[in-house]
């Protein structure tokens, strides 16, 4: 099995790992009815989908057999937790982990979406930071640059993990260049602040709520 074949839930599910490992630490590793939740959440999420139990587990099941996640239950946890192994699996670091989980979390988004929205699991990086980040990722197969839609002022980037599925994708070879335009118009960073602070407060309530009902 090949990294670039990840099915759709397994996508989410590995986004997930990565994503709540730094956003709700105290709650990771995630047990079963967790990590659904974190795949079916309405925020920080494009498709939201509704995955069940079943799906979720399954999904997990086989991130462990490609060596991206493990069994991590503790002795005295009766549930079944996962943490994910995506640094030593696809030997990246944590910038690049946070992207890539942006990216498997809502699809493909420009370098400004990507700063805004990685935030929570890298602080502090800026703008070339991400774009770096990005050249990276495509350098190892990892992600890409689309092409413009008509009308589009800024490139947007998407991850491989699931192999060659985006028509819009740019020949081999002009992935690896990411030279971009700065956004022409940036989001509110104290609006993005105060939604991201709301999203961990959440996220954190919900695992703690699950972890009581466990």
């Amino acid at each position: 099995m090949h990294f670039t074949e990840l099915t759709a839930p397994e996508q989410r599910v590995l986004g997930c790992l990565i994503e709540k490992r730094w956003t709700t630490p105290d709650q990771y590793p995630l047990s079963l009815n967790a990590l659904r939740l974190a795949c079916n959440q309405s925020t920080n999420r494009d498709p939201v989908t509704r995955y069940d139990e079943d799906t979720v587990y399954r999904a997990a099941q086989r991130l462990c057999q490609y060596g991206l996640a493990r069994l991590a239950s503790g002795h005295s946890s009766r549930a079944t937790k996962y943490r994910h192994l995506a640094e030593e699996a696809l030997s990246l670091n944590r910038e690049q982990l946070a992207v890539l989980a942006v990216l498997l979390l809502r699809g493909p988004q420009t370098p400004g979406e990507l700063k805004a929205r990685s935030e929570r699991m890298a602080p502090a990086q800026s703008l070339s930071d991400i774009e770096r980040v990005l050249a990276e990722l495509g350098d190892r197969g990892y992600a890409r640059r689309l092409a413009r839609r008509p009308g589009q002022k800024e490139d947007r980037f998407a991850h491989l993990l699931g192999g060659e599925q985006v028509p819009e994708a740019l020949p081999a070879g002009v992935a690896a260049g990411v030279a971009v335009d700065r956004p022409a118009s940036a989001a509110d960073p104290e609006l993005e602040s105060r939604v991201a602070a709301l999203e961990r407060e959440v996220e954190s309530l919900r695992a703690q709520l699950e972890e009581l009902l466990s």
